[in-house]
């Protein structure tokens, strides 16, 4: 599938890079989400967590156009929903031909209604989604804009309301949000995000993940942690680089040794840090053996 997913954007003339840089340069991504990713991951959680709840997704759209959207349309009796409100960017592109102005779509019980205020852009940032999100909102879910993460994270967590958004897989090791894991003011959901869909409707591979600060219940990604004494971790996938600190791999975690050690961002994903480990340094960690730099990592240790 994977190969597939490579010819076709081959056939088009990108590479994956191609695509990411792509994104980096628009205000408004040109990722969407697939239905079955927003139904896969809301589906792990207590429905109670919904129950008269006002839901935001301030990144989105209306239900003819936003798989998110169209989710909370559907279960918005069985979940309990007060209130959906919807945002469309109104930006240059005209994205899934609904218009270049920013409006806002609101489900009220029976009641569906659509606004354009005046000057409106339908951005996450601008003053009148700020409101809703400080004044209205109970759970923020949404897909932000990959080019505007590190904007985008601040203001939702600092808004201090529950969320419920993707973002891409280095996350937990890229410096801007290393604190926000290392504080617990966010962690990994319960599932990845391989494909998204382009304007034109059209699959398209970026590796992501789900990141909430809802807790997480018996999460059935800790079967993926190694957890066992350091010496019983295979040599392949532990070394200590130049300044003496361990590194491991591929999801083993020694439970006997008490100095800081280096992970990358999957133990993370499968729920190291609700293990008895802590991120001990606000910043990535870049290991270098025999004097080459190897790829940002994370210190964890044991609490």
């Amino acid at each position: 599938m994977k190969e597939k997913a490579k010819q076709t954007l081959e056939e088009r003339g990108l590479t994956r890079r191609d695509v990411l840089q792509k994104a980096q340069k628009v205000n408004n991504d040109e990722f969407y989400t697939c239905y079955e990713d927003i139904e896969k991951e809301l589906s792990m959680y207590d429905k109670n967590i919904w129950k008269n709840k006002v839901i935001f997704c301030n990144c989105d759209d209306r239900k003819n156009t936003s798989p998110f959207a169209l989710y909370f349309l559907k279960n918005f009796s069985e979940l309990g929903l007060q209130k959906l409100i919807c945002t469309h960017y109104g930006g240059s592109l005209d994205l899934f031909n609904q218009g270049a102005k920013g409006y806002i779509f609101t489900k009220d019980g029976f009641r569906e209604l659509k606004e354009y205020p005046k000057g409106y852009t339908g951005s996450f940032d601008h003053p009148l989604s700020l409101k809703i999100l400080h004044e209205e909102a109970d759970i923020v879910c949404t897909n932000p804009p990959f080019s505007r993460a590190n904007e985008y994270w601040r203001i939702i967590i600092e808004s201090g309301k529950k969320f419920l958004i993707i973002s891409g897989q280095t996350i937990p090791v890229t410096p801007a949000f290393i604190p926000y894991f290392q504080n617990n003011q966010v962690w990994a959901g319960y599932n990845r995000v391989d494909w998204f869909l382009t304007p034109k409707k059209e699959k398209t591979s970026n590796p992501c993940f789900w990141y909430t600060n809802i807790k997480i219940k018996n999460r059935p990604r800790y079967r993926y942690l190694k957890i066992m004494p350091l010496k019983d971790i295979p040599e392949k996938y532990k070394e200590y680089d130049d300044s003496k600190t361990l590194i491991v791999n591929n999801c083993y975690i020694p439970n006997d040794y008490k100095k800081p050690f280096a992970i990358a961002n999957h133990p993370i994903f499968n729920g190291i840090l609700e293990k008895g480990y802590k991120i001990i340094q606000d910043k990535q960690y870049f290991p270098y053996k025999n004097g080459k730099k190897g790829f940002g990592r994370v210190l964890v240790q044991k609490i």
